[in-house]
């Protein structure tokens, strides 16, 4: 029997699906846009195409993220703190500090030895920081949000911003444009301010650990400028698993596994 876990959040849908032996099956993820139940359904069929299997093959399903309440037929809708908890201990067994930076919201998770959740802080109140940002910064910059890591390795200085909300932040990033600053340069102060908002979440949960093991999730993770900005401003390592995309419907996929084995 297959276990699936899907996570709808505000920008993508990711779907993940294991096997009896809670082995990885196979994973999709899809842009949310508008219609979230489009998204799921499109996320759900991708999975069971590139698994080979049939729908009716499924077990159990677990939905985590904004849109959880939303999948009919789940076995159960789980909150995403527990879910990423579960799929980074998973992925990256001994984690102490997990950051998950989504579409619209971040999440700093401190984690017990055995991957359950101790404590946790969240920054839900507006976009600034997040995927969201990235994307409306690179659409000022009119560059791709996949390309803004290698424009950050390019960089030389320390550009600082002014403000990291979002409607400010891309006023002055427009304004840097036309005073003719490089976009790498940009592009790391971007990348500095993000680590600076999210470092003060990090540390709210974290304030006993000198260098805890951490790892990060979430789409904003693949980005290497922002890891790199991170670890600089907390002085320890952040590790990042392969693919950061689908930490939390690993986890609730993990978790529909359990519930029914």
């Amino acid at each position: 029997m297959l276990y699936l876990g899907l996570d709808l959040g505000s920008l993508t849908c990711d779907a993940v699906l294991l096997d009896g032996e809670g082995r990885l099956v196979s994973w999709a993820v899809v842009p949310t846009g508008a219609r979230h139940a489009e998204a799921m359904a499109r996320a759900r069929a991708e999975v069971v195409s590139r698994a080979g299997c049939r729908d009716e093959d499924i077990a159990a399903v677990v939905s985590t993220g904004y849109g959880r309440e939303r999948v009919e037929g789940r076995l159960a809708a789980v909150t995403e703190i527990t879910c990423h908890a579960r799929g980074i201990t998973h992925l990256l067994p001994g984690t102490e500090v997990l950051l998950d930076i989504g579409g619209q919201d971040s999440k700093a998770i401190r984690l017990a030895p055995d991957g359950k959740v101790v404590d946790f802080a969240m920054n839900d109140r507006c976009a600034a920081g997040t995927g969201r940002f990235l994307e409306v910064m690179a659409r000022a910059l009119e560059v791709e949000v996949a390309d803004l890591g290698d424009l950050d390795a390019r960089a030389r200085g320390n550009l600082t911003l002014t403000s990291l909300c979002t409607v400010f932040a891309e006023s002055e990033v427009v304004g840097l444009v036309a005073a003719g600053t490089d976009v790498p340069e940009i592009v790391r102060g971007l990348h500095r301010a993000i680590a600076s908002r999210a470092q003060a979440l990090v540390r709210r949960v974290s304030r006993d650990l000198r260098a805890p093991r951490m790892a990060m999730s979430g789409g904003v993770a693949r980005n290497r400028g922002v890891v790199r900005a991170l670890s600089e401003a907390l002085g320890w390592e952040v590790h990042v698993p392969p693919e950061p995309d689908i930490v939390g419907a690993l986890g609730a996929a993990l978790i529909a596994r359990e519930r029914v084995a």
